[in-house]
């Protein structure tokens, strides 16, 4: 079985096929699924769907691309969603320096960093975005003391995967190490200690080959699975477990 940290079923990508998909997960052999936010208006929505179903939990949190209109108090929305019995993390939050029209760096840094104390003040797990921003990222992760959660659809080097596991995180590995230009992640995913190491879709975005330039979803997973087992040449069903166990663990899921 296989466990997807990191999705988007809240999509409007899925707005077709939505709950048949859900009730087909335990044919596909997927354990769970993680939706994950991106503002508070979908933040009540990952709560809602994981709420409906068994196999789906969710994370509450405003992405770096979404933060221009925050204020103080969507902060005290987002530690009261955190009680609910589903919510597994605070995330996904981080910085996005890839698209000009993102907020700035400096509205973008400011609101990490506030997320991150929100969630050491109520001890939930951080589920973090970086692109294109790694040394800012590490930066305001060692300013903040943050050290419980994972950093997701990890593109960054060896070297700062290092720094970020010595810091406590978990690495998140997604779609992207089945294309052919991966490279540098083809080694993290070796570099990783398994204990350490997670899957995940980031549906409905950047589906793995086979399946790429198609919607992604969940069920895709295990070809990331597979693709990192034939790289640390094990077993795809060991890795499973593995991989499956770490999230559970992470997420505190007992």
């Amino acid at each position: 079985m296989f466990f997807d940290t990191h999705a988007h079923v809240n999509d409007k990508q899925f707005d077709a096929d939505r709950e048949a998909f859900i009730q087909s997960l335990s044919e596909n052999n997927i354990s769970a699924f993680t939706e994950v936010a991106y503002d508070i208006k979908s933040s009540y929505a990952a709560v809602s769907l994981a709420e409906k179903y068994d196999r789906v939990y969710a994370a509450v949190g405003v992405h770096p691309a979404d933060v221009g209109g925050l204020m103080d108090s969507d902060m005290n929305v987002l530690r009261e969603l955190c009680k609910r019995d589903k919510v597994v993390a605070l995330g996904e939050i981080g910085l996005d320096y890839h698209y000009d029209d993102n907020p700035s760096r400096e509205i973008q840094q400011e609101w990490f960093a506030k997320q991150i104390n929100t969630a050491k003040e109520i001890d939930i797990p951080i589920i973090v975005h970086s692109r294109d921003a790694m040394e800012d990222t590490i930066n305001i992760l060692k300013e903040t003391g943050a050290h419980d959660g994972i950093i997701h659809c990890y593109s960054g080097s060896v070297e700062s995967a290092k720094i970020l596991l010595d810091m406590g995180f978990y690495i998140s590995i997604a779609g992207p190490v089945t294309f052919k230009n991966a490279r540098g992640l083809l080694d993290v995913a070796v570099f990783v200690p398994q204990d350490r190491l997670l899957i995940e879709t980031d549906s409905p975005y950047m589906a793995p080959e086979p399946n790429r330039g198609k919607r992604n979803c969940p069920v895709y997973v295990r070809y990331v699975c597979e693709r990192v087992a034939a790289l640390r040449k094990m077993p795809i069903e060991e890795l499973a477990e593995i991989t499956t166990n770490n999230a559970k663990t992470v997420y505190r899921i007992k």
